[in-house]
């Protein structure tokens, strides 16, 4: 069958290529055409656009790039009906991929939908959409089942991908080979994610940059993305300080040797729990879209372990809670409190359990091609 695949950030071209990857043992004559980014096209097929090129987030950055993201959206139309795929296959990014499904299925195109938008958390109006224009929606998270259903929307629960890919991780790491790579020195390492979209590097790095000083016996990585240039990393740290490591495209590798994690709000919260490392979570964006998310946002949390867990497993430090102050504390507790440390991890291991077992990709690639 011909696929055509539009994922639009870091996370969901990690899932889609792991989806393709398991639809090629399924469908050997599998054809793909994409929108998505780089480990998508190692599993090959057609790039037809990058995410660093729809990647906006904030209402403030989508309203300056309007013109751009229509532009995109007008062109995967396009491109849409000009390649005709049997499935289209549409992975999170909601503002984007939900005008997509609509012309799709206006324009008879089978559509499918793997990770629900995070319409639990806000513009819940979004069901009806989903309802409307998607014949079949993937789910990652078990409270999504019961959320859907209060819609009278029949979903699938395919467990978490991030455990595939973790374990995969894994069976092919070798830490001595990374550290030996990049001259890590017998420090402990603390973990940077400070999100993998400018508009979250610009406004959460610089803050997470200045806990630095305060830990002279740690050594500091940014986990960086390839879709961002290093002189934007550059750019937002201070000169003095600029011999902190920035490892690109190595999240995996530099969280399993992490003694602490400071992670922007997203996916890479459930990552650094999945590696059982202790983390923080913090969040600061342009006031604007802060103020406007902040009236419209649905749920408790901001982290996906907290959500998961339904409780306040690890801290966050959201918009003006995020200060150098809030964050060297809490850090100190982690490391120092090892009664709280080992806390957190063990809650952990409690939200592997409700995740369910590995194999999402595989269980999504089946029903796809059964269907």
């Amino acid at each position: 069958m011909k696929y055509y695949i539009i994922a639009g950030e870091a996370s969901g071209d990690l899932h889609a290529s792991n989806l393709m990857s398991e639809l090629k043992k399924f469908d050997k004559n599998a054809e793909f055409r994409f929108c998505g980014g780089d480990m998508m096209i190692a599993q090959g097929g057609t790039l037809v656009k990058h995410y660093k090129e729809i990647a906006y987030m904030g209402f403030l950055e989508v309203f300056l790039h309007l013109p751009d993201i229509l532009r995109s959206i007008k062109f995967c139309k396009t491109d849409l009906n000009n390649y005709k795929p049997d499935v289209i296959i549409l992975v999170d990014y909601p503002g984007f991929n939900l005008r997509i499904a609509e012309y799709a299925h206006n324009n008879k195109f089978k559509v499918y939908y793997y990770i629900s938008p995070k319409v639990w958390a806000w513009k819940q109006s979004r069901v009806y959409k989903i309802k409307k224009f998607v014949d079949k929606l993937f789910v990652i998270f078990p409270f999504e089942i019961d959320f859907y259903k209060k819609y009278d929307y029949k979903v699938e629960f395919v467990g978490n991908p991030l455990l595939d890919a973790i374990e995969q991780f894994n069976n092919n790491n070798l830490p001595d080979k990374f550290c030996n790579e990049y001259k890590l020195g017998d420090k402990p390492i603390i973990a940077l994610l400070p999100g993998s979209r400018n508009q979250e590097i610009k406004y959460n790095l610089p803050v997470m940059f200045k806990i630095v000083k305060f830990f002279p016996d740690f050594q500091f990585i940014i986990a960086a993305v390839s879709s961002i240039d290093l002189e934007f990393y550059k750019k937002q740290i201070e000169p003095k300080q600029a011999d902190i490591k920035i490892i690109f495209n190595r999240t995996y590798d530099i969280l399993q040797l992490s003694e602490v994690a400071i992670v922007t709000s997203g996916t890479a919260t459930l990552e650094a729990a999945l590696f059982n490392v202790p983390e923080l979570v913090c969040y600061r964006g342009d006031n604007i879209s802060y103020q406007i998310g902040k009236r419209l946002v649905k749920v408790k949390y901001a982290s996906l372990v907290n959500l998961i867990m339904d409780s306040l497993i690890i801290k966050e430090f959201i918009q003006y809670d995020m200060t150098i102050e809030n964050l060297v504390n809490e850090l100190e507790k982690i490391i120092n409190n090892i009664e709280y440390k080992n806390n957190m991890i063990n809650n952990f291991e409690k939200m592997r359990k409700i995740l369910g077992g590995k194999g999402a990709s595989k269980r999504t690639a089946k029903l796809i091609t059964k269907q």
